[in-house]
């Protein structure tokens, strides 16, 4: 995360002298590329054991995570229109017992997702290389829940089965575009990603509901042809 960090403050100190002087880019097809961090938000996992015929309710807790992605579409000049590629994943931090408030130890599992999104960004122009915009996506995510293990008093438990699942997803965010040049240019941006829940039900001795909703920072590079 340190790594992360580090290159993305380094990108944006390296490209501020270049984009002072910079002129905005012009309509046509682009490519980006981005690097950045997800912080997902904590969320409920109901979980139903099919062999001894019982419920219970987590709350799950996430470290932040890498994010990582690209995307390729055409500017119209006031409105771009992109299909996205991006992957985010997050380790588990802790896990509570909703109904007795316990807390589990030792958390071993991480929660990933693959999203493919269809975006509109609208570009705020003005008489500087930097360009504020705004917009937002849908489209279906993969969500992957690893094996996940816990300890409770002297036991270590299985508390989520290896799993992936195939669901809904949104997105909105704003972000600065800097004009380094007519062709290139860098993109600071945010979006806050949500998903339907998901089910996994590796072991189809248990089924676990989760979803995944994060705040998202990135750093990306676009290329204009």
């Amino acid at each position: 995360m340190k790594k992360t960090l580090t290159t993305l403050a380094l990108l944006i100190t390296v490209a501020i002298p270049a984009a002072s002087q910079a002129a905005p880019m012009r309509p046509g097809p682009y490519v980006t590329g981005f690097l950045g961090i997800t912080v997902p938000r904590s969320t409920d996992s109901s979980t139903t054991d099919f062999f001894n015929n019982t419920t219970s309710d987590e709350r799950i807790e996430f470290d932040p995570g890498i994010y990582v992605g690209g995307a390729g579409g055409y500017d119209f000049g006031f409105m771009r229109l992109e299909g996205e590629l991006s992957y985010k994943q997050a380790d588990i931090k802790s896990i509570t017992d909703n109904a007795g408030g316990g807390q589990f130890r030792n958390i071993d599992g991480s929660l990933g997702a693959l999203a493919f999104m269809a975006n509109a960004f609208f570009d705020i122009h003005n008489d500087t290389p930097v360009t504020p915009y705004l917009g937002g996506g849908i489209g279906f995510a993969s969500l992957y829940m690893t094996d996940t293990f816990a300890t409770s008093g002297t036991s270590r438990l299985h508390m989520y089965p290896q799993d992936n699942d195939t669901v809904f997803a949104y997105q909105v965010g704003a972000g600065l575009d800097i004009a380094l040049n007519r062709r290139y240019s860098l993109d600071l941006g945010y979006r806050y990603f949500n998903t339907d829940r998901a089910s996994f039900n590796g072991d189809l001795l248990t089924t676990s509901g989760i979803r995944f909703e994060s705040h998202n920072a990135m750093v990306g590079f676009r290329a204009k042809f």
